[in-house]
């Protein structure tokens, strides 16, 4: 999320728009600054909290401090839970549904738009608000980032990736498990896997006392745990060098779209992905990609054997993979997104 928002965020203000981006306090960031021609307005915010309902106090009071610095604008962009409701009265709401519903969209009726990243989601939002029809807009994720290389094919390694969150929802039990399997197998004896992101649950991890359970009772043969990777730089370089990607995520209500794989697919990696409606708008399963059947009985075997086949079909994978440097450039995505805002509130035209 907050990834896509800063690169839109300067595509918009390079198109000739005045952009403000308000976001959390941390990270020893100050609370004003001016970037690549966007104002960001940074206010205090709260780590996860582990119930809901302190979610949803903390995710209020965050918003209200937001709603305190947001100045006049044609257009808000939101995505927390109380933004629309508070934010609606004043403002033409464009609300960005990035997470699955969950009973909450008829409390947005007022709201201009509802933006959805997959059909997967839009569809979802029907059934949550059968009315919302005609405010239901699909508009893709963008990538990041513009990779300005060629991918090096001779470079990459013999590497799985994983790239997000160190959570159960992610399938990372069901990943170690896989490579494990193909490695008793000899097919990728050779090969290593390395994990990138947060295990913390502040972070939207696991935690520790999840991973140390997980680390003893699957094999580590060939296993590297990175941690997180935030530099944007660095990241790129890791999915520069591996050859396959694997994203096993078994979150049937919670994946919305699927920015790592997209990523990763950019810079030529093979992807792997489990069978949820999210991925299909952009993966189709033997051309750009393999799909494995990640529920029920025998899922492990599954995906063990698709992580075979990746690894076998790599170049030609990854070859149709790079067509989401095109399909998903940011200035491309940024223009849909601007066309949209336009229908709504009858934005003119920066001058020039």
């Amino acid at each position: 999320m907050e990834k896509l928002w800063h690169r839109l965020g300067q595509e918009f203000a390079r198109s000739g728009h005045s952009v403000t981006l308000i976001s959390r306090l941390c990270d020893g960031l100050p609370s004003r600054s001016d970037e690549e021609g966007v104002r960001h307005f940074r206010v205090p915010g709260y780590d996860q909290p582990s119930g809901a309902l302190g979610l949803k106090i903390r995710d209020l009071q965050y918003t209200l401090r937001a709603w305190r610095v947001l100045p006049e604008s044609d257009v808000v962009v939101t995505n927390t839970f109380w933004a629309p409701l508070v934010l609606g009265h004043r403002w033409p709401v464009y609300v960005d549904v990035e997470r699955m519903p969950k009973g909450q969209m008829k409390l947005y009726r007022s709201a201009r738009r509802l933006r959805a990243p997959s059909a997967a989601v839009a569809a979802e939002i029907l059934r949550d608000d059968s009315t919302a029809k005609s405010r239901v807009r699909v508009i893709p994720s963008p990538l990041p980032f513009v990779p300005q290389v060629p991918v090096s094919w001779d470079q990459k390694e013999q590497t799985i990736l994983y790239v997000g969150r160190l959570h159960p929802e992610k399938g990372i039990d069901l990943l170690l498990g896989a490579f494990a399997e193909a490695r008793k197998g000899g097919s990728l004896r050779e090969w290593k896997l390395r994990l990138i992101g947060p295990v913390a649950a502040g972070k939207g991890g696991g935690g520790e006392v999840w991973l140390e359970g997980l680390k003893a009772r699957i094999p580590q043969e060939g296993v590297e745990w990175v941690g997180p990777i935030y530099d944007m730089a660095a990241l790129s370089e890791e999915y520069h060098r591996a050859t396959v990607f694997a994203y096993p995520s078994v979150a049937e209500s919670g994946e919305t779209f699927g920015l790592a794989p997209l990523e990763a697919m950019a810079w030529g990696c093979a992807p792997v992905v489990s069978d949820l409606a999210c991925f299909r708008d952009y993966l189709c399963s033997g051309r750009n990609g393999l799909v494995f059947n990640h529920r029920g009985p025998g899922s492990v075997e599954r995906l063990a054997h698709t992580l075979i086949e990746a690894a076998a079909h790599s170049r030609e994978l990854g070859n149709q993979a790079l067509e989401v440097r095109s399909t998903h450039a940011p200035e491309r995505i940024a223009a849909e997104f601007i066309g949209d805002f336009r229908t709504l509130t009858e934005l003119s035209r920066p001058s020039s």
